[in-house]
């Protein structure tokens, strides 16, 4: 039978470059993804292509192996600073991702890869690209930063990657991305790629303005989320999602999970609930300073935290692949991130479970994200599960939380136990 998250095309038979291929293999990677099937072939004969596919089913390989196979063959024709490759990513967290898969895969390459993104060291980035690199990852801000001040130029730009288009729209970098586009070089001297999990027409209208009569590839378009992640959705009252919670964790024991909320004020809460009765977890919201944000990472990654609390700002460009369940604590009310939220899971043909709360605040958004994944998400009923009695349950004061806050332990660093604690009251109001 076949596998449907791989097709019958080996990376062996494209042609690579020794190098790439040594990479691959030390990746683990032998046959291609479908949407690694279709994108490469195409790519790797000087064609443009714009590709929408599932979320963990290998669009970030599919560039890169593209990127790097194109640099390999095509003489420099760049000096100093500029890079022959351009790729710009909507978040930090997604350049970062990026950046680490470009180091592993053109280990055995001699090509320089950097980073550049907000919330990190301006002056150390600035350096790593005065020393010249091949291949440019960055956030289009910092990108026209640097642009700006002439430490990089655009002009000798062979390659260039938009990654995630559709959130380039959602987070208002449009007008930022047309300005770079414009400064590259025209799209019949490039070799250019879009890859998104969603592709909408304005997404569309942009691939077709600022490249040369790109390829349009679609991976079952009608199936939005994974096959392998096992959906559900509980019905709770607000007053009973802590305590639900925590019976499911309790119940699933999951190895390595993600809790995401809708906000950073639940974050915290739903944090110090966790902490507070046993299970390890890290806290991940927009406001966390990068540097402890990689070391949060990178512990949850090597699961010294078995447990991510977090809000969107981990939906997308977070690819873990041991990540076994997914928790919408508060359900998204965008139905994309929904689909870009249980993708955590699942990864690379592995399955997973993920579980959605339809509160009273956000059960409205229920419908809406069933319409676009095109299936009912299987109902389960609260009554089901055995909630803790109240003396199980405890609370993480906020006065310990912030001071636990002021300064990211070192991942190898025991955590300090909590000695102050108090008894959640079946729900009631806490101080």
């Amino acid at each position: 039978m076949t596998n449907p998250d791989f097709s019958e095309i080996s990376f062996d038979s494209l042609n690579l470059a020794e190098a790439l291929i040594q990479g691959i293999q030390k990746a683990g990677f032998a046959i291609c993804t479908p949407i690694q099937a279709l994108a490469l072939p195409l790519l790797l004969a000087g064609e443009d292509v714009a590709g929408q596919a599932q979320t963990g089913t290998g669009k970030t390989a599919s560039f890169l192996l593209a990127t790097m196979q194109c640099l390999l063959r095509e003489p420099s024709a760049g000096a100093g600073q500029q890079p022959r490759g351009l790729i710009v990513a909507p978040t930090r967290e997604l350049a970062l991702q990026v950046s680490k898969d470009a180091q592993f895969l053109g280990q055995y390459t001699n090509l320089k890869c950097v980073a550049v993104h907000g919330g990190a060291n301006y002056r150390k980035q600035r350096h790593l690209l005065e020393q010249g690199c091949d291949i440019l990852i960055g956030t289009p801000g910092r990108l026209i930063d640097y642009y700006q001040q002439r430490i990089i130029g655009f002009k000798k730009i062979q390659v260039v990657v938009l990654d995630e288009a559709d959130r380039m729209f959602d987070l208002g970098f449009i007008r930022d991305i047309r300005y770079i586009l414009r400064r590259l070089p025209p799209p019949d001297k490039r070799l250019g790629m879009l890859f998104s999990a969603t592709l909408s027409l304005r997404v569309m209208e942009l691939a077709y303005e600022y490249m040369n009569n790109p390829q349009l590839l679609r991976i079952e378009p009608q199936k939005v989320t994974v096959d392998k992640i096992t959906e559900r959705v509980y019905f709770p009252a607000n007053e009973e999602k802590i305590s639900l919670l925590l019976a499911l964790f309790k119940r699933l024991v999951p190895r390595h999970a993600i809790v995401f909320t809708n906000t950073k004020h639940v974050a915290e809460k739903v944090w110090g609930y966790l902490e507070g009765n046993g299970f390890k977890a890290a806290l991940l919201s927009s406001d966390v300073p990068q540097g402890k944000r990689q070391r949060l990472l990178a512990a949850f990654q090597d699961r010294i935290y078995p447990i991510l609390v977090a809000t969107d700002v981990a939906a997308r460009g977070l690819h873990i692949s041991t990540v076994t369940h997914v928790f919408n604590y508060d359900l998204p009310q965008d139905p994309e991130d929904y689909v870009h939220r249980i993708g955590r899971t699942a990864r690379a043909g592995a399955s997973g479970l993920a579980v959605s709360f339809a509160c009273e605040d956000y059960a409205f958004s229920l419908p809406d994200i069933e319409e676009y994944i095109g299936h009912k998400v299987v109902p389960f009923s609260v009554e089901e599960e055995e909630l803790l009695v109240p003396e199980q349950r405890v609370f993480v004061s906020h006065k310990d939380k912030k001071k636990s806050h002021r300064r990211a332990p070192h991942p190898r660093q025991k955590k300090k136990s909590f000695q102050k604690k108090e008894t959640y009251s079946g729900g009631k109001n806490h101080t």
